[in-house]
């Protein structure tokens, strides 16, 4: 089953305890962030001490109410341009109450090969996210076989990555 408007956003907000997604490409093309991707490009920031929108005050809520949103972003070194660019809104978004961390596979296997980004809610429900090779979204599609193996997936990522803060701290940041 594909997953679009109402649905996708009933289930991307309807979650009872855990949001986590892995996300596995150096770039995505989003309708509307091209402009803001020139500015980044061109040397313009956001302050993350003082920005705010309607996704991170969704954040703040989710983290008021005792639920949880993460994920892991497998990155290999030199980061692209988007992915310094998105690296900008994760701090944002991190001290917002999203659990952003890195699985830095430049030096090493990578644990997660093969495995295609996937939204995981409450351990039980499992979105795949599918994709063109450029990082154009193709569909959402709510998986329905057995999520053990997606899981295991999170675990493995969870074991294997850093805080954001930490990766950036440690002079990684591009």
């Amino acid at each position: 089953m594909l997953l679009d408007g109402e649905d996708w956003t009933a289930k991307v907000q309807g979650f009872r305890q855990e949001a986590w997604r892995l996300e596995t490409l150096p770039w995505y093309r989003v309708p509307g962030e091209d402009g803001d991707i020139r500015d980044f490009l061109a040397g313009q920031r956001i302050d993350p001490r003082n920005y705010c929108s309607g996704y991170t005050e969704g954040l703040q809520k989710i983290r008021a109410e005792g639920r949880s949103k993460g994920r892991v972003h497998v990155v290999r070194q030199p980061l692209t341009d988007y992915l310094r660019f998105e690296f900008m809104y994760y701090e944002v978004h991190s001290r917002a109450g999203d659990d952003i961390r890195i699985l830095d596979v430049t030096d090493r296997p990578d644990p997660l090969e093969g495995v295609q980004d996937f939204w995981l809610f409450d351990r039980s429900e499992v979105v795949l996210m599918n994709y063109a090779d450029d990082g154009t979204q193709i569909s959402r599609e709510l998986y329905e076989g057995d999520p053990t193996p997606y899981v295991e997936y999170q675990r493995i990522a969870l074991a294997e990555s850093v805080p954001f803060r930490e990766y950036v701290s440690g002079g990684y940041r591009a």
